[in-house]
């Protein structure tokens, strides 16, 4: 990672938030209980694991959604190899992430296993490749190659940072998915919703987190 650390405050102790965005990293009622609503369920996961599973994400952050991600594999029994590669243009330093992380005892194991890795544009276990790929993500995703079967969109508000849910970027989302592929995001934003209609996704508004009325998923159908 070369940019310049996020610099953060920190909200009763132990909720990240970004001074860049004014916007916290994660829920203030629960992070864990949200990751695993919004992305995680919101994918159908774990039931659609399998070897090779690969999800891309928009917007890393604390780590916190690869590690309940890793975890619910590890705890599903799932065969060979997860693939999980993020997007982040303003990555977090390794010492707030690990601290971030200290909120969420339930992913102790999994945050000590990965802690020693923060910092690394890789990380490879037996049953994880991990990828960070920094920058923005309006000129790094158009160039990447990669196929993926699920889609953590997971940037801050769109009314804070809209350069990460612009219609041309919701586009190459779409384009990377393969057929059957699923996304999901915490935002119900009326714009974000027809930016995945216009690239061809099949958009339906769910029930959201807490105080979250409604998110977002959206299908690939072919």
């Amino acid at each position: 990672m070369t940019n310049q650390p996020e610099t953060l405050s920190w909200r009763d102790g132990e909720v990240p938030v970004s001074h860049r965005f004014d916007d916290p990293y994660f829920s203030l009622d629960d992070g864990l209980a949200e990751t695993r609503h919004t992305f995680l369920a919101g994918n159908h996961l774990p039931e659609r694991f399998c070897d090779g599973f690969h999800i891309a994400e928009l917007g890393f952050g604390t780590g916190l959604n690869l590690l309940a991600t890793l975890a619910l594999w590890r705890q599903s029994g799932a065969a060979g190899v997860l693939h999980f590669t993020t997007f982040e243009a303003f990555p977090m330093a390794p010492q707030d992430m690990i601290r971030a992380q200290a909120a969420f005892g339930e992913l102790s194991g999994v945050a000590q296993e990965l802690a020693p890795h923060w910092g690394a544009a890789r990380i490879d276990l037996p049953d994880l490749r991990f990828e960070l790929i920094e920058g923005d993500a309006r000129t790094t995703l158009p160039g990447w190659d990669g196929r993926v079967d699920a889609w953590f969109l997971d940037g801050f508000s769109p009314a804070k940072n809209p350069e990460l849910w612009g219609e041309a970027l919701m586009a190459e989302v779409a384009r990377h998915m393969g057929p059957g592929a699923s996304a999901a995001t915490y935002t119900a934003a009326g714009h974000v919703r027809r930016a995945l209609e216009a690239a061809g996704l099949a958009v339906e508004r769910i029930p959201g987190y807490g105080r979250k009325r409604h998110m977002t998923r959206a299908e690939r159908s072919t």
